[in-house]
């Protein structure tokens, strides 16, 4: 019996994930610390808002509209976040309606691009694992010919959705780690 408990014990600890939450939604989150960015920026329509629900998540949600060169609506963080050599991995809590998002970092704010890694939602409560390595730049929509993600620090957090189609959408945001 002894010896089943000691392989249990082995396997939950090995098991044991060494994430780190740096930024969990709850019913004390000031949104304010989201700044909504939506494609009127260039004109487009497409509406979005950063809402708390009861239960304390983030629910970004809203319209994406095509019109007027328009087609996509997102939320950006501030922060900042020192990478570990050890932390590989964005980890993400969420709950999406079954489309494709996109999560962005960018190592320094001041930088025009942003680093790209699209995700796609199931309808359910789900963990995601986005490889740090391989969020690729990106300007206004393109593709930059330069590396991946390769920065010390994040400066700032963002999702986006902008699937090239008009669309309602709602995303469930629990938490953002390292892994």
């Amino acid at each position: 019996m002894m010896k089943y408990f000691l392989i249990l014990l082995t396997l939950n600890l090995s098991t044991k994930s060494d994430m780190k939450k740096v930024y969990t939604f709850s019913t004390q989150t000031h949104l304010k610390e989201w700044r909504i960015v939506n494609d009127g920026v260039m004109g487009g329509i497409s509406k979005s808002s950063l809402l708390l629900t009861d239960a304390g998540h983030g629910q970004f949600s809203g319209h994406v509209s095509l019109a007027n060169n328009g087609g996509f609506a997102s939320i950006q963080l501030s922060t900042m976040i020192q990478l570990a050599e050890e932390k590989n991995f964005i980890v993400l809590r969420v709950k999406g309606d079954g489309k494709r998002y996109e999560f962005r970092l960018k190592g320094e704010i001041s930088q025009y691009e942003s680093y790209v890694h699209p995700f796609a939602t199931s309808g359910e409560w789900e963990n995601l694992k986005l490889a740090i390595s391989e969020f690729y730049p990106q300007f206004r929509g393109r593709k930059l010919n330069i590396p991946n993600f390769n920065f010390n620090s994040i400066e700032q957090l963002s999702f986006l959705i902008a699937n090239k189609q008009e669309e309602d959408f709602g995303l469930l945001i629990d938490w953002i780690g390292l892994e």
